[in-house]
């Protein structure tokens, strides 16, 4: 969290460390992943990410990154961070009538953004400099990026309007253990049964515990899951689209398919053409 004498927090990150969790904070939170992929959980968004993903989490708003490791494994400087205090942007936006233009991006934030193109090349070499700066012109970087952000329309809105959580402490830590699991074990046939009983309920209060706190259904929460996963497969591997969909956690390749156009509004085959092209 910013201190009193600081405007905004910047730091990077090895992953994973005891933060890296599904969590929530006051703060808007500027995410650069610098040379790792996974699986994003933004809100009720779950998606593919790669090297170079860029977001913007707005308060309150959950988040996590997970890329799968090895025991004791570590990536080092997998993340550049930069956290801020929206209010405080208001505040100053009554001295500073300029600044009055933020609050637009700052409620777009409240359902995650992630940024593409060259908005993306441009806010994560900003991001990258400010950590080499101080004073002045560490803050003029932070206006720029601010700025660079607020203006562009390379940006996917993330997270649906409609996403709300329950704030008790103890039900976000039953929520953590149960995605954790979730990640674990995606690709194994999975029953609700067995997350039930992981959080102490039966099914049906089950089903209505995690809709409330994750957004998704766990039937939809674990496709996405699936789907997120065979993306990165597609997109950074050579293996047969009939394999991936095994190593998705799919038994069934028609199964699979219809999934993934539903969750894609694509083909396997073409995502990984588009993929492919996207690299070059």
């Amino acid at each position: 969290m910013p201190q009193v004498s600081d405007t905004f927090l910047w730091r990077c990150d090895d992953y994973p460390q005891s933060w890296t969790v599904w969590n929530q904070h006051p703060e808007c939170e500027i995410h650069l992943i610098r040379n790792a992929q996974g699986v994003v959980f933004i809100g009720d968004h779950i998606g593919p990410f790669e090297a170079g993903h860029l977001a913007i989490v707005g308060s309150n708003l959950p988040h996590d990154w997970v890329t799968a490791t090895g025991p004791g494994q570590t990536i080092v400087g997998r993340d550049v961070v930069l956290q801020f205090d929206p209010k405080r942007i208001r505040r100053a936006a009554a001295e500073l009538p300029e600044l009055s233009k933020l609050d637009r991006f700052l409620k777009a934030s409240l359902r995650g953004l992630s940024f593409f193109g060259q908005t993306r090349q441009d806010c994560a070499r900003i991001l990258e400099a400010i950590g080499s700066t101080q004073g002045v012109e560490r803050l003029a970087l932070f206006m720029t990026l601010l700025h660079t952000l607020a203006a562009s329309n390379e940006f996917d809105v993330l997270s649906s309007e409609a996403f709300a959580l329950d704030r008790d402490p103890a039900v976000h830590g039953t929520i953590q253990r149960i995605l954790k699991h979730l990640i674990k074990n995606s690709r194994r046939q999975i029953r609700l049964t067995e997350l039930a009983e992981m959080a102490d309920m039966n099914e049906s209060a089950f089903s209505r515990f995690f809709k409330r706190n994750t957004g998704n259904t766990f039937v939809k929460h674990l496709t996405s899951l699936r789907i997120s996963d065979s993306c990165d497969l597609l997109a950074n591997t050579d293996l047969p689209i009939a394999e991936i969909c095994f190593e998705a956690g799919y038994m069934n390749f028609s199964n699979f398919n219809r999934a993934f156009r539903k969750q894609r509004g694509i083909t396997p085959g073409r995502y990984r053409r588009l993929a492919r092209q996207r690299r070059r």
